[in-house]
């Protein structure tokens, strides 16, 4: 999902995307998630302007990141590791925090 967080600045930037890199394996690959999560975030809590219309971001590559984590979400339940559900309306969900350290759910399901 890191890639679809790179198109997202790209297109946030105005660049045009890049190619799309080959999914790598393991810790490898989250940490290039976290890298790309951040730095989107990044972007959008800086004072440079976003050049692609926050409707598209949100139809495209954020849409498509969401669908993702609920795939895997199913994928685990299937696998007998479920992922346990969390409320993220009151979940401590602040600007900045995109990296892999995350807190403790407030409420879960």
């Amino acid at each position: 999902m890191g890639d679809l967080f790179d198109w997202a600045l790209s297109m946030a930037q105005g660049k045009p995307p890049g190619t799309t890199p080959s999914p790598s394996p393991g810790p490898k690959s989250s940490n290039g998630f976290f890298a790309a999560l951040g730095a989107f975030d990044q972007y959008l809590a800086s004072d440079h302007p976003i050049q692609a219309p926050i409707e598209r971001l949100f139809q495209g590559p954020i849409a498509d990141a969401l669908s993702h984590a609920g795939q895997l979400a199913m994928l685990r339940r299937l696998a007998s590791a479920p992922i346990r559900g969390e409320n993220y309306y009151v979940a401590a969900i602040k600007a900045g925090q995109a990296g892999a350290v995350q807190p403790a759910p407030v409420k879960s399901f």
